[in-house]
């Protein structure tokens, strides 16, 4: 029971460490990464805070060396995840009546522990499992997770405090109830971030929940479970099921507890989970909350009077950094004719300079991509694009899956602003770049509007302030984290709450208020401090029955 008006430390982002050669974080990711690639990891399901060996075993190597063995995960079955069901809903009585204070503070820990003992487990678990440098590890597996727990117990509380007014005679007050039923997470592989706070933000407000991973980031996800347990996040709140997506689909959204998922992913799972729930509609309780934020084709756009060298930073690090596998990557961009030539030579110096390699040699910009299905997916479509008559490749184009899953940065002209990779998501380290005549600035802004049906990130760069004006207005519903003069990818939580709309997702904004939201069900309660004692009211005349004058 509490006794008091709490308030949470204030949020704050993490600091991103360098890594920096010879620097101590340096040496010390360096041991874990030792450390982890001499043990083999066998992950269970967690279900209940017990592990769950199902025997069916799937390996689990890294990106960029894909003849090591990471270790291996066991794979569930519709039992398991009725099961997890089970266990969401057996732990959700006690953990929604759990004072919310109690919740921020295992979330809190949450954030200090991964601050402190944990950072340097989860960003070496993410550069193996995921081919990460150590720079992108920092910022997502560490940092943004630890924001996203800061942050989020900031909202809740800030929700809270949202209330009603009370006239005399009456208090009015508003509770946020945590749904009613289970929540279904389902995470991508790209960001370790993602993963957790998909997962956690329901919990945080008090639901339970099934986390069916990507197969591709269980080896990460399985540290997110140990670090959920060290900071005394109570078994049965959040179940890790790594399973086929049709097997989770076909026990959760038939399921008449289900209240929700939190979604990041495809926009085609995504069109056919919701096709799915509205089928099964009736099925329900409630109406299920269905939150997701899917693909992007998200572009560059330089106005002729943009700085060459902006532009041409924008390009390689918005690209090519991660290997072009984050939702807000730029895969598409528009430069005038009379600054492209200086644009182009800095970014092939950039891809040139650019070291290609496993994740260990800090030094490596680029890694590997995810996975054989992801590389034969790019190169396929390099190919396409070395052979087309509106194509020109000018750098990179080089595949090889020898070794890991690598491909080189590539940079792609077109003459035709709707060919296929202006339009279509690849997800890798390929650009392509259409030119425009310097004096139809406006009319690319509506090419870009128009040419894909994705509207997640976009980036304007320009020093004249009447064309940045001119393209933030055309451009209202191309982006939902839309960038001045800088590159479309890095949103920081508490400062760019992230999402978009059109075929890019429910824009329910993560890392913000607005998301939390999503995961609670307000009530309504007005308490009657002097209620009345009879029907009549004043044009009636009369008095009531307790002798007073009647209610106005």
């Amino acid at each position: 029971m509490s006794f008091g008006i709490f308030r949470v430390p204030p949020a704050f982002n993490e600091k991103v460490q360098s890594y920096a050669p010879g620097s101590a974080e340096a040496r010390s990711l360096q041991v874990a990464l030792a450390s982890m690639r001499a043990t083999t990891l066998e992950v269970p399901l967690l279900i209940g805070g017990q592990a769950v060996y199902s025997g069916q075993t799937r390996r689990m190597a890294p990106p960029h060396e894909h003849a090591y063995t990471l270790g291996h995960y066991h794979e569930g079955s519709a039992a398991h995840v009725e099961q997890a069901i089970e266990a969401a809903l057996a732990a959700k009585p006690a953990w929604e009546a759990l004072p919310w204070e109690q919740r921020a503070a295992v979330f809190l820990r949450m954030a200090d522990l991964l601050a402190g003992p944990y950072r340097d487990k989860i960003n070496a678990a993410t550069m193996l499992g995921q081919s990460k440098n150590p720079y992108q590890a920092e910022i997502d597996a560490a940092c943004e997770l630890i924001d996203f727990f800061r942050f989020n117990v900031q909202y809740m509380t800030e929700i809270y405090s949202q209330q009603p007014e009370s006239l005399p005679g009456t208090w009015n007050r508003l509770e946020y109830r945590p749904l009613e039923g289970f929540v279904f997470a389902l995470t991508p592989f790209n960001f370790t971030s993602i993963a957790g706070n998909l997962p956690c933000a329901p919990a945080l407000m008090g639901n339970t929940v099934v986390w069916k991973p990507a197969n591709t980031q269980v080896y990460s996800a399985y540290w997110l479970m140990q670090l959920f347990k060290e900071a005394g996040l109570p078994d049965g709140v959040i179940n890790m099921v790594p399973v086929p997506g049709p097997v989770a689909g076909d026990v959760v959204f038939g399921h008449p507890d289900f209240a929700g998922i939190h979604f990041t992913g495809s926009s085609s799972v995504f069109n056919q989970i919701w096709e799915q729930i509205g089928r099964r509609i009736s099925t329900y309780k409630s109406y299920p909350r269905i939150v997701g934020e899917t693909g992007g084709k998200d572009f560059v756009i330089a106005h002729p009077s943009a700085n060459p060298a902006v532009v041409a930073t924008a390009l390689s690090r918005g690209a090519f950094e991660y290997q072009g596998q984050k939702c807000s990557a730029a895969s598409r961009a528009y430069i005038p004719e009379s600054i492209w030539p200086e644009v182009l030579a800095l970014v092939q110096a950039d891809l040139k300079d650019m070291k290609m390699g496993g994740v260990e040699d800090f030094t490596n910009f680029i890694n590997a991509v995810i996975d054989e299905k992801s590389f034969d997916k790019l190169h396929a479509a390099i190919e396409e694009a070395r052979n087309h008559p509106e194509c020109e490749i000018l750098a990179g184009g080089v595949c090889d899956k020898s070794v890991g899953y690598f491909v080189q940065p590539t940079l792609i002209q077109t003459t035709n602003p709707r060919y296929r990779t202006m339009c279509e998501e690849l997800f890798g380290p390929v650009l392509t770049v259409f030119v425009y005549p310097d004096k139809e600035f406006e009319a690319v802004l509506d090419l870009c509007d128009q040419t894909s049906p994705y509207a997640l990130t976009g980036a304007v760069l320009a020093t004249d302030r009447v064309a940045l004006d001119l393209a933030t207005r055309k451009l209202r519903h191309a982006a939902g984290n839309f960038y001045l003069n800088d590159k479309p990818t890095g949103a920081v939580v508490g400062q760019q709450p992230f999402g978009g709309a059109r075929a890019s997702g429910t824009n329910d904004k993560a890392g913000s208020l607005l998301n939390l939201l999503r995961w609670v069900s307000a009530r309504t309660i007005k308490e009657n401090l002097l209620p009345p004692v009879g029907y009549r009211y004043p044009f009636q005349g009369g008095v009531s029955r307790n002798g007073t004058a009647p209610e106005a």
